[in-house]
């Protein structure tokens, strides 16, 4: 009886520990649930020929973040965005799948400056590349960019871009 009990105990506590380890880890976006990263504590700032403009960014910088980005979200505030950080500058590809929301894709290289900005359709799977590489991508509402005065070779700066930029924070 007692083994019983023991072996009921061990596997309520396996249970409970791998459901904590599965709701410990970013979550598999559906229909239902888009990814939502924290808002990172510094403010990714652009410097533009009107002025600096600040964003409140989540940062994607692994593969998994990277792969869900803004997926699933319909909506999102004007001074908000996501940074995609990669590991090396590179040509860089994005699709708008499961994602109903038009959005500016600001290609940035590991300088810190705007390569390109890029529209990207509501669920298209037509692929977005600039042909300059880059090492971040930073997605806006669509016309924000444009709103906010950000164009080729404007300056971005975060800690993210300065810390492989050589900038100053």
């Amino acid at each position: 009886m007692i083994r019983k009990i023991l072996f009921a105990v061990v596997a309520v506590v396996a249970l409970v520990v791998a459901l904590g380890f599965y709701l410990g880890m970013p979550q598999p976006t559906s229909a239902d649930q888009a990814m939502r990263l924290p808002v990172d504590p510094a403010p990714l700032i652009a410097q533009t020929a009107a002025g600096e403009r600040s964003f409140r960014i989540e940062i994607a910088d692994d593969q998994s973040e990277r792969s869900a980005g803004l997926m699933f979200r319909d909506a999102m505030e004007d001074d908000h965005g996501m940074l995609f950080v990669f590991p090396e500058t590179k040509i860089l590809g994005f699709w708008m799948k499961n994602t109903p929301m038009p959005l500016d894709l600001v290609f940035i290289g590991d300088d810190g400056k705007v390569k390109d900005i890029m529209p990207g359709e509501p669920f298209s799977e037509a692929l977005i590349a600039p042909g300059a590489p880059s090492r971040f991508v930073l997605e806006l509402k669509r016309g924000t960019a444009e709103k906010t005065g950000i164009k080729d070779g404007d300056l971005v700066r975060h800690p993210a871009i300065d810390a492989v930029s050589g900038a100053a924070g």
